[in-house]
């Protein structure tokens, strides 16, 4: 199957026609649209592309690892699969598949409480580090609950989603007359909306060896009292332009926050990253791990685990590729020396690091 799936899809653009051909209208929109006017989502692809390289040269680049400690794992690519909820819908096997994929590709994942299936069935698919990752929809001890069994289960963090306190309107939907299957079975949205710092300190004080991340941020002053509090991880995301429109690009945001944590916590980030050279770039602003979401639900539609499993496959030879041109053997030593402000050439959507799909004349 392997090899199959390696003739098959032997760029990102190609993995990305098939889920296409593979998703209902509905299901196309969902993945691919953003709220309102979508203005977030582009600035995220904008932020990545006003951002070039500064390469050294003649240095031995014989030898590339772009491998990373997490968790206490050695993992392919400082890299993990976001959150998404709903799916189920894209293919068969929803939150299973996705963590096979994951650790077919020696990756990370984290799995969205919006899922059919259960915690414990998702941990029991896993073979490498995992993070379950909380819509809040009910009070302490709804939440509790959830932490107890994660830990059970085995997950290594618990991650609580913080950018929704209200649910945005996504147009695409909206028009479509699309009502997602999972919305209606999660009820409790005043709980999100009442959600507060208070609420984290609560859990922090319970659940003292819990590594606790906290998605959704977006300033250095939320980044501070997260890291005030103990937290694990500070992850920087606007939902992939899905929630708050007109919002900054995640990787624009991102360099205040490390500045803000400085070192107290993990930094993820995720929006729009698309390209190896993406994860570079987010790594070189000092991230520690970087998310894609919509790209592996491309790899999952596509091909299932193996899809997503080819999708990093492919990420892997990207980066390691940059990072060689760049004169680096590993991430080791790569910082914002080797960036360089410079003018988008494309103007940004939710596909425009992939040209090849615009091509009248494309094979695809």
């Amino acid at each position: 199957m392997a090899g199959n799936i390696e003739e098959r899809f032997q760029t990102l653009h190609e993995i990305i026609h098939a889920a296409r051909l593979n998703l209902s209208q509905n299901l196309w929109d969902y993945v691919v649209g953003a709220t309102a006017t979508e203005t977030t989502m582009k600035r995220n692809r904008l932020g990545l592309d006003r951002i070039g390289f500064r390469p050294r040269v003649l240095e031995d680049v014989r030898e590339v690892d772009a491998s990373a400690e997490f968790l206490g794992h050695r993992i392919t690519l400082p890299l993990t699969l976001a959150p998404v909820g709903g799916l189920d819908q894209l293919g068969v096997g929803g939150g299973a598949t996705i963590a096979r994929g994951a650790g077919q590709a020696g990756i990370a994942f984290f799995v969205s409480s919006v899922t059919n299936l259960s915690i414990e069935e998702i941990a029991a698919a896993a073979t490498g580090p995992k993070v379950f990752q909380l819509y809040v929809r009910g009070d302490d001890a709804f939440v509790d609950e959830h932490i107890t069994r994660a830990m059970a289960a085995g997950y290594d963090a618990f991650c609580i989603t913080v950018d929704s306190a209200h649910y945005s309107r996504r147009e695409r939907d909206i028009a479509n007359r699309y009502t997602k299957p999972w919305r209606a079975r999660n009820t409790g949205m005043d709980y999100q909306a009442g959600l507060s710092w208070h609420d984290i300190a609560r859990v922090r004080a319970k659940f003292p060896d819990v590594k606790l991340i906290l998605k959704g941020i977006a300033t250095a002053e939320d980044a501070v009292r997260a890291c005030d509090l103990g937290v694990f991880g500070v992850y920087v995301s606007n939902h992939g332009g899905r929630q708050l429109d007109h919002g900054a690009g995640a990787i624009e945001v991102l360099p205040e926050v490390v500045q803000a944590v400085s070192k107290r916590a993990m930094v993820f980030v995720d929006g729009g990253i698309s390209r190896g050279s993406d994860i570079v770039k987010a790594i070189a602003l000092g991230a520690d791990m970087v998310g894609i979401g919509r790209l592996y639900c491309y790899g999952y539609a596509a091909a299932g685990a193996e899809g997503i499993a080819r999708v990093i496959e492919l990420l892997e030879i990207e980066v390691i590729e940059c990072l060689g041109l760049l004169g680096l053997t590993s991430f080791k030593g790569l910082n914002a020396s080797y960036l360089r402000a410079v003018e988008a050439v494309n103007a940004p959507h939710v596909l425009s690091a992939f040209p090849l799909l615009e091509l009248p004349h494309s094979r695809l």
